[in-house]
Order: C-alpha cells, then structure tokens, then sequence
C-alpha cells in the first residue's frame, strides 16, 4: 500500500479537484441567474431577498477564484506543465 502519493497522481488529484469546482462554481452561478431570469425583477427586491443566493454563490467564487483554475488545467494539458503545489488550486 502507497502511502504518499507519487507527483503524477498528486497533480491529477489536485486538477480533478480544480475542474470540479469550477463546474461546481459554473452551476452554483448559472442556478442563481436562471433564478432572476425566472422571477425577473422582483427577485432582486428586499421582499423575497433571493438575490442573497446569487451574492452567497459570487462570495465562494471571489475567495476562490476559478480563473486560476482554467489556467493551471489548460497548462498541464497544453504543455504538461504542472501547477503549483499549494493548497489555493
């Protein structure tokens, strides 16, 4: 049994993690702006307050942010190059 993980299947871990959420962060935003289009203007009123779905899932993306994630993932997949080892990808 391996106890520590070799290089090439931390990065693979680290990027599977990384495509997750960004997938995670895609569908929490599209969930939330679907909403509006749905309820159109009144949704974003303080009578219903749904617009905090949309502010709580844009929160999660702006301490997280994805844009790094799409970057690390096409440069192991375009050149092989592997992202860093830290624990913010």
């Amino acid at each position: 049994m391996q106890t520590t993980p070799d290089e090439d299947l931390a990065t693979e871990a680290t990027l599977a993690v990384a495509a997750l959420k960004i997938l995670a962060t895609e569908a929490a935003l599209a969930a939330a702006e679907g909403g509006f289009e749905i309820s159109g203007t009144r949704a974003a009123g303080r009578t219903y307050d749904y617009d905090r779905h949309w502010r709580n899932a844009r929160t999660h993306t702006l301490h997280d942010p994805v844009r790094w994630k799409y970057q690390h993932l096409g440069r192991y997949r375009l050149t092989g190059e592997r992202p860093p080892r830290t624990g913010t990808l």
